[in-house]
């Protein structure tokens, strides 16, 4: 089975308002119930906490088409803002997170890593992308030397 969702457009639109508007800090996205389309979740608040955007891609949970609650994977785009150690300013990396946990449904990880590269295509300017696969993978210390390449402050 590997069938490939396509992208809602919702998808494209939230990802240009953070990228062209700085409207959202971050946008964590997901398959629908019928895996069938990839859609947007959730989107950051006004002054979005690492932690919390952290802490719904650990908690965010699948369904099999059985309709056994799991552990879910999620795509996510983080607008990855950091200081450079040499001090020459701010830097901003719009970041693709695929995060997929090692405990997560065969199924839903299975989909979610035939499903990726569709919406990968369809956001354009993506930075880096980071494949995490347990949660230290996502702390933001380990995030930031990866988007950064060790040059952070």
């Amino acid at each position: 089975m590997t069938s490939r969702a396509t992208v809602n457009q919702e998808c494209i639109e939230a990802y240009n308002s953070l990228k062209l508007n700085k409207k959202y800090k971050y946008i964590i996205f997901k398959l629908s119930d019928d895996f069938k389309e990839i859609v947007v979740e959730s989107t950051s608040d006004d002054a979005p906490e690492y932690d919390d955007f952290r802490e719904k891609l650990v908690k965010a949970q699948s369904k099999t088409k059985s309709g056994t609650v799991c552990k879910g994977p999620r795509y996510a785009v983080y607008d990855v803002e950091y200081e450079l150690a040499s001090g020459e300013g701010k830097r901003n990396k719009i970041t693709f997170i695929a995060w997929s946990p090692d405990d997560a449904g065969i199924q839903p990880k299975m989909i979610y890593a035939s499903s990726k590269e569709a919406l990968k295509r369809a956001l354009n300017g993506i930075a880096v992308e980071i494949q995490a696969n347990d949660t230290d993978d996502i702390e933001w210390d380990s995030v930031l030397k990866t988007v950064s390449k060790g040059t952070a402050a």
